[in-house]
This record gives C-alpha cells, sequence and structure tokens, in this order.
C-alpha cells in the first residue's frame, strides 16, 4: 500500500505506518550493527536509547558496548520524558515497552551525547512520525548533542506532515546504514563515506518533531 500524501493528517499516516511495519521482518541486528559502528566512530560513549515496543527496531544489542540510559513517561504534573540507566527498566509501561520504576535513580540530560529515536515513520529531511504523546518534542529543544532516528527503510518516505514546533533528527539508522538528512528536503542517496565520517556535533533544530 502506498503512503498517504503529505497533505494527509497524521490519524491517516499513522494508520498506514502500522499497516506497513506489521508486514516487516525484523531488522533489528543489521540496524543496530551499523549504529554501534557509527557511535563508535564518532567517540559517542553516552546514548539515550528506546526500549522497544513491539513492531520497533531493538537496540537492545547496543547495550554491552555503550553507557546507555532510557526513559520513564511522566503524566504528572506535566507529561515529559525523565532519564535513567538502561538496566533500571524492569517494569511494562502502559505502552507495553520495558521502563524504569519511578524511583529508579536519574541520569541529566546533558550527560547524554546522542539520543535514538523511535518512529511511526521518518521523512527525509528528518521529519519524526511519533505515536502523538508529544514526550520527545518536550525534550528535544533542551538537548544539543545528536539525534539519530531508527526506522525501518520502508517508514523512510520523502515527506510527512509536519509542524512548527517538529525538531527534525540530524541522522536516520536502517538496515541499510546510518544515513544524514539532507538540510533540504533531499534524501542523500547513495551515502558516502564522508557523509558517515562527519562531526555528528551540527546543531540538530531545524525545527521537527
Amino acid at each position: 500500500m502506498p503512503p498517504p500524501p503529505p497533505t494527509a493528517p497524521k490519524s491517516e499516516w499513522r494508520a498506514w505506518a502500522r499497516s506497513t511495519r506489521a508486514a516487516l521482518p525484523d531488522v533489528s541486528a543489521g540496524i543496530t550493527a551499523h549504529l554501534r559502528a557509527f557511535l563508535h566512530g564518532h567517540g559517542i560513549e553516552r546514548v539515550l536509547a528506546y526500549r522497544a515496543v513491539s513492531g520497533e527496531p531493538d537496540v537492545s544489542g547496543l547495550a554491552p558496548d555503550f553507557d546507555l540510559s532510557t526513559t520513564r513517561a511522566r503524566f504528572r504534573p506535566e507529561v515529559r520524558l525523565t532519564l535513567h540507566p538502561w538496566h533500571t527498566a524492569t517494569e511494562v509501561s502502559r505502552f507495553g515497552a520495558l521502563q524504569p520504576p519511578a524511583d529508579a535513580p536519574r541520569v541529566a540530560l546533558h550527560h547524554v551525547q546522542a539520543i535514538l529515536l523511535p518512529a511511526l515513520a521518518f521523512d527525509t529531511r528528518g521529519v519524526r512520525l511519533g505515536y502523538g504523546g508529544g514526550f520527545y518534542d518536550r525534550l528535544l529543544p533542551a538537548f544539543t548533542g545528536v539525534t539519530i532516528g531508527v526506522i525501518h527503510s520502508a517508514l523512510l518516505v520523502p515527506e510527512l506532515p509536519g509542524e512548527a514546533h517538529d525538531y527534525p533528527v540530524a541522522w536516520v539508522a536502517t538496515e541499510g546504514g546510518v544515513v544524514r538528512m539532507g538540510q533540504d528536503g533531499r534524501y542523500p542517496s547513495p551515502p558516502s563515506a564522508s557523509q558517515l565520517c562527519e562531526s555528528p556535533t551540527l546543531p540538530h533544530k531545524e525545527g521537527g518533531s
């Protein structure tokens, strides 16, 4: 099924992405291998990673090689994410992923060098289609490090509906590799060696999700 037009509502895009994702093979091992090489190659050691829900690439294979943190979704007094050591994620969240308990030790955002973001889809500008909770929209404005979207290549599309508050990711990791997103909205294809060796410390804020 082809993706909706960019003008379609996000609800239609989410339905398409969920349907498409359900038929895709698990590419977690390939994505994890590319991420490991990318992070090591850029001297990144401290990474905020997600605990995967069903259908998302599982990046837990990075844990032996990096200082990983993960998130807990909070709803009071305001909707937000808090950061915690990876190994503290021992309970199942309302979303079906492992999460740290409410009293787990916290990790400061400034401790993190890179964030791996899950999604239903990304576009080639780095715009993210999330699940609608707005958690990463609240986290990213305060982050100055490297942002990497993680997705199956079938869910990397030319253009998603975007909003003014979106924070696009700088890089996207698929089973094909880790590729810098085009600043003018064009996907740099094929990725060159220089793209994979560029400094990852460029500003990530362009107005994305």
